[in-house]
């Protein structure tokens, strides 16, 4: 009973009901803006909230991180430009059901599925929180640097038609990715004598650049092309509509919360590893995967969102930070004396409990703030291109330059939206560049802690990949994964489907 009280704090206390209100509201249209990111305004936060008590103080914060993990899927759907990293996955049906007209069925999709989502993480939060904890810190080094892996091979099933082409792409953003200094040896890579390259290159600058500037380019060829009028008269989903992807979205919310839970991992990885579910489960989908198929925006936002949840689970429980954003949290509770971990949930339980029911106002409000506002939303689409071109390039512009306040990001931003066009005319897939550059210190820092771990010997971290049970789990993943995008595994199924239809 003490327990249901604490979680009913948010509700009962008007100030902290807004507070979370607010915060929501902020994160959904600070997500919805490119290069504006929710780690980067809860770090904000921090600093107009340490005087504050604690619970306004994460009223506030849980409220923005919620919002805008949802608030990126609104110019992935609108304009090709995710707002956040974990709507790269959105973007890839979102965009092309805006461009059919039916901008505002893809919001409304994606709205619902995001609560639903997040409801699946905070329930898992809530009840299951100690055992995947306990799941989660079994993961070694090697584990990671073999998840990171698993998300490069991801680029297949990314990439419409050549498997070589998204491997390609794969490289090149794990390129980019390790372009700065060696964080183990402090040494330059990738830097060729260039100052400006020691501190990297911003991965918001990438994905800009790729998904906002080269749209943009690409609409120059159809800039007399009259604009697409946007159908909604239909914003939330039908029920045979969320019945009929029910199963799906429990598939892909349970890969959000295990992969939220697994520390440095986050929404993005979660989102891009459940559209690849979706599009491996996903018999006879109506509309094919990249050009408007539901089940391309249930999965990522589904799995983004539960990924919250997920995130909190190792702050709480162990005192290991799920992503960027919990990470600041953690922080915030130092701050205000507080100690994350085991026993901050014996010591002080209220505390877990204020979170959780925190995190289920938040996704309420969410749902709300989401479902609102479409059609003014949804006019952009309908603008002339010749006003949104320049409507893309601005918030392109604006977005790169707002990470670091540098104009050396926006060069990097137009540099790579104009590589970005040209991948788009040879059939490159822009999906694996970004996902690579996110993957690529996850999979660098993890690799040289395992082969430490080893004593440097080669031979060792492949015996522990084999006498562990969860290494060998995900190693056979890796090389299941990467058999089945081989062609000649395609053509084994075909030859297999042409007997059975003989037969």
């Amino acid at each position: 009973m003490h327990e249901i009280m604490a979680a009913l704090t948010v509700l009962t206390d008007l100030k902290l009901f807004l507070l979370v209100g607010l915060g929501t509201f902020a994160g959904v249209y600070i997500g919805a803006i490119p290069g504006l990111s929710v780690t980067m305004a809860v770090s904000i936060l921090i600093s107009f909230t340490f005087s504050w008590e604690v619970y306004p103080a994460l009223a506030l914060m849980i409220g923005i991180f919620m919002g805008g993990v949802y608030g990126g899927s609104r110019t992935a759907i609108l304009l090709n430009i995710p707002g956040a990293p974990s709507a790269i996955a959105t973007a890839m049906d979102g965009y092309p059901m805006a461009l059919k007209g039916e901008a505002g069925t893809a919001i409304g999709a994606t709205t619902v599925m995001s609560f639903f989502g997040g409801l699946i993480g905070i329930i898992v939060l809530g009840v299951g929180a100690p055992f995947v904890a306990d799941f989660a810190i079994r993961f070694q080094p090697r584990d990671y640097m073999l998840l990171a892996v698993l998300g490069i091979l991801l680029v297949g099933s990314l990439s419409e038609g050549s498997l070589t082409k998204g491997i390609f792409a794969g490289a090149l953003g794990i390129a980019i990715g390790a372009v700065g200094m060696d964080p183990l040896t402090f040494t330059e890579r990738f830097t060729f004598g260039i100052p400006l390259l020691t501190g990297g290159i911003s991965f918001v600058a990438v994905m800009i650049g790729m998904f906002g500037v080269s749209e943009a380019l690409l609409q120059l060829h159809h800039v007399d092309k009259t604009s697409v009028r946007q159908k909604i008269d239909r914003i939330i989903p039908t029920w045979s509509t969320v019945r009929k992807h029910l199963p799906l979205a429990l598939q892909t919310s349970s890969i959000g919360v295990v992969i939220g839970a697994l520390p440095g991992t986050g929404g993005d990885i979660a989102a891009l590893m459940a559209y690849d579910h979706a599009k491996r489960v996903t018999r006879n989908p109506e509309v094919p995967f990249g050009k408007g198929a539901m089940e391309g925006l249930v999965a990522p936002e589904t799995a983004n969102n539960a990924a919250v949840g997920g995130a909190f689970i190792p702050m709480l429980t162990l005192g290991i930070p799920g992503d960027a954003v919990t990470a600041i949290m953690i922080g915030a509770l130092f701050i205000h004396g507080l100690n994350p971990g085991p026993m901050l949930m014996i010591e002080q339980p209220d505390m877990f409990w204020f979170i959780l029911g925190a995190l289920f106002v938040a996704n309420i409000f969410m749902l709300i703030f989401g479902l609102t506002g479409i059609r003014l939303f949804t006019k952009i689409v309908e603008m002339p291109l010749a006003v949104l071109i320049p409507l893309i390039l601005l918030l392109s512009i604006v977005g790169a330059f707002a990470v670091n306040n540098a104009i050396t990001d926006v060069y990097w931003m137009l540099l790579f939206g104009v590589l970005g066009y040209f991948m788009r005319l040879y059939g490159y897939p822009l999906g694996p560049v970004i996902l690579g550059v996110i993957l690529s210190r996850l999979l660098d820092d993890n690799w040289r802690r395992a082969i430490i771990s080893e004593g440097e010997s080669l031979g060792g971290f492949f015996r522990g990949i084999l006498t562990s049970p969860l290494s060998a789990a995900l190693f056979l993943a890796v090389v299941l994964i990467f058999v089945s995008q081989t062609p000649v595994w395609a053509r084994m199924k075909r030859a297999l489907s042409r007997r059975e239809g003989g037969a």
